[in-house]
């Protein structure tokens, strides 16, 4: 008989896309559902991206194994790309390319961690940080942050969450699933810590360029060298680029540990898919116009859809300043409603108002749910209505 490993077994699903699945079941049986779980922009990846891969695929470049870290172009792409949003040249050994930034995180961790390593995490996060440490044997050491201070750790407490295991901090900013950016000072005083107790900084930069309202993306990798030094930027075009489908992560930083991570990926993946890294050379360099244009729509959503639910009885929330998530604390809500469980509070939410929203247990926030804003206007003030309607019944 077939028996799991002790990894898989103590592995947990990944909350967005099991709310995700539910959602598209219940739609199947000719429910009328809103989903508002997962983060995918719900534009179609802009013309000219399309065309460059056509291209490709139409003069036979597609049709090849590439270098497993990635071809050359793409590298000199990205490069290209670091110099005009970060501000410093990368050579092409510093950069590595896999199948999207959520692989190219798994690769990463694969590549630097040994069994009993730690890596910081401040929670409220992402809900596949945790379970990727563990399953290259590393421990995930988790920081809750408070909602007073917008979710964001200070150094005082990552200070305290050290050990003489401690490898790696995971800083997400804008923040998946809170939408908060830190600040350049915030940012100076963690990487100053980093560098002195020789901790390598994961700076997962998948929403820099989402954010609104006159507020500004930071890259930690930018602020000194020795920071820069001690950081390892992922980043992707899935959210920016409307690309999800694609699948194309990179990562940049220091050549041995990019050169360790091309090696995981030779013996995993191979190459990404060759008509993605094509379309991806395109995206990075090519027409950037369509890129505002899609952040301008995510930002009317958001100063749209936030008032509404600030409105919703024992709904409170902060507004976001990038992403496209709202992350309400739904405490005084599940009271309300006689609910004690996030999970279950968000099933009924889904059974009765037809509104599939994420649990924020997955997240590490027990009182919290996950809405995403990339979807139309007319389904998010529907939701929304339906969320207000729901709680105000008796």
């Amino acid at each position: 008989m077939t028996k799991l490993s002790n990894r898989v077994l103590e592995m947990e699903e990944s909350v967005t896309l099991a709310a995700s699945a539910r959602a598209k079941a219940l739609k199947a049986q000719g429910r009328d559902i809103l989903s508002l779980t997962l983060g995918e922009p719900d534009f179609v990846t802009p013309k000219n991206i399309q065309d460059a891969a056509i291209k490709s695929i139409q003069n036979g470049q597609a049709s090849f194994y590439t270098v497993a870290s990635g071809l050359p172009e793409l590298k000199d792409a990205i490069g290209t790309y670091m110099e005009n949003f970060y501000g410093y040249t990368v050579p092409r050994n510093q950069i590595v390319v896999g199948t999207g930034a959520k692989y190219i995180l798994y690769a990463l961790f694969a590549t630097v961690l040994n069994p009993g390593d730690e890596v910081i995490i401040p929670t409220p996060c992402w809900v596949s940080y945790v379970d990727q440490v563990k399953m290259v044997d590393g421990v995930p050491v988790t920081v809750q942050t408070k909602e007073a201070n917008h979710f964001k750790a200070t150094v005082e407490q990552l200070e305290n969450a050290r050990t003489d295991k401690s490898k790696v901090l995971l800083l997400n900013s804008p923040s998946n699933p809170t939408g908060m950016i830190y600040s350049r000072e915030e940012l100076q005083a963690i990487g100053d810590w980093a560098v002195k107790h020789d901790i390598l900084i994961l700076a997962d930069d998948i929403y820099g360029r989402l954010v609104y309202n006159g507020n500004e993306f930071t890259a930690i990798s930018s602020l000194s060298e020795a920071i820069r030094k001690q950081t390892i930027v992922v980043n992707g075009v899935s959210k920016t680029y409307a690309m999800t489908g694609w699948r194309v992560g990179f990562a940049v930083g220091d050549s041995e540990i990019i050169s360790g991570m091309a090696k995981v990926i030779s013996q995993t993946t191979s190459n990404l898919t060759a008509v993605s890294q094509y379309a991806a050379i395109e995206a990075l360099t090519g027409d950037q116009s369509s890129i505002e244009t899609m952040r301008q729509a995510f930002e009317e959503r958001l100063n749209t859809i936030y008032p509404l639910l600030a409105e919703i009885p024992g709904f409170e929330v902060i507004k976001p300043q990038g992403a496209f998530y709202l992350f309400p604390n739904v405490k005084k809500a599940m009271e309300m409603k006689g609910y004690t469980d996030v999970t279950a509070f968000t099933n009924a939410i889904l059974e009765e108002a037809e509104v599939a929203l994420v649990t924020g247990a997955g997240f590490g926030a027990p009182e919290n749910v996950r809405l995403s804003y990339a979807t139309d206007l007319d389904t998010l003030k529907e939701a929304v209505r339906r969320i207000k309607e729901f709680m105000e019944k008796n």
